[in-house]
């Protein structure tokens, strides 16, 4: 305890040490952040606002986009802060918060696009008791099930990481805490811990990644014998799932499924799961989907209509 205590500041490298890239990096993801927080709750509002909340899909939908939010916050703010800073510190307890939070919603956001997988196949391969299946208890059950398997695997990585010693070195070559850099800086033998957090996040990333493609396996091979407005419909609706699943997880099996390493790159791959794929999210599923463009027009030309009346 004492000699972790030896250490309460941790430098953060950041993503470059150029002062030109690093305002060009504050521009660019002021605008993502902006983007992400106009996107997602643009979402919330108009599934929230509609009759589009009483199916599972946008039900699902809705608590993405709140995750995404929660998610990318734990990040991105700090992010932006630091590259404007002339030294990128940040405190033990705030980098332990930091740890956990980000696994926390992080382990939620996967969890629900698994609960979102499932629903898809339940709707296409189980059609005829797609409502007695996928009834709201059944959709508040699988949202309290996310959150509780956030939870535990965030707590999981932040009892991990706690009691590490840090008595030495204090800069972590990277934009946030997270654990890997963090062993790599304990004065200890971590390859036990390392191999624990492979089994924690790798594992959880790998299973959750192959149980979702199985899922979509099996709604192609149900979707064959489908006329072809069917198919075409069925389609259109998993491959923005399918787009979101593959931005999110193949840099997060990236960094994660390895031994306890790190590379520079892991900064850039990190970038993708943190900030491009919550802005990328709305996108997807808005332009690719039909109902929610109709609920947007509806809810937001309602909302002007409204405050043209309330002017005369």
């Amino acid at each position: 305890m004492e000699n972790r205590n030896n250490v309460t500041v941790f430098i953060l490298l950041g993503l470059s040490h150029n002062k030109n890239i690093e305002i060009i990096c504050f521009v660019l993801f002021l605008f993502c952040y902006i983007a992400i927080w106009m996107g997602n709750l643009l979402i919330m509002i108009s599934i929230t606002c509609s009759q589009l909340t009483e199916q599972p899909m946008y039900f699902f939908l809705n608590y993405l986009s709140l995750s995404d939010l929660c998610y990318t916050s734990t990040v991105t703010p700090k992010l932006l802060t630091d590259l404007l800073a002339d030294r990128k510190s940040i405190s033990y307890s705030n980098c332990m918060t930091q740890l956990f939070t980000t696994h926390l919603f992080g382990g939620i956001e996967i969890f629900i696009l698994t609960g979102m997988a499932y629903d898809r196949y339940v709707a296409i391969c189980k059609p005829l008791h797609y409502t007695i299946i996928m009834s709201r208890q059944r959709c508040n059950a699988i949202i309290i099930a996310c959150c509780t398997g956030g939870f535990i695997h965030s707590a999981s990585q932040f009892l991990l990481t706690i009691f590490l010693p840090f008595c030495g070195p204090n800069e972590i070559d990277h934009y946030f805490c997270d654990v890997y850099p963090l062993l790599k800086l304990a004065c200890s033998n971590t390859h036990i811990i390392g191999l624990l957090v492979i089994a924690n996040s790798g594992l959880i990333a790998l299973v959750t990644f192959v149980v979702l493609m199985l899922s979509y396996f099996f709604i192609l091979y149900t979707i064959r014998a489908y006329s072809a407005e069917s198919r075409s419909k069925a389609l259109s609706t998993c491959s923005s799932h399918v787009m979101v699943v593959v931005l999110f997880f193949a840099p997060a099996l990236f960094v994660y499924i390895r031994p306890a390493t790190t590379f520079p790159e892991d900064k850039v791959f990190a970038l993708f799961y943190t900030i491009i794929a919550p802005m990328f999210n709305p996108l997807i599923y808005t332009l690719r989907n039909a109902e929610v463009k109709n609920a947007l027009r509806k809810v937001w030309c309602r909302h002007t209509l409204l405050e043209g009346k309330s002017v005369f």
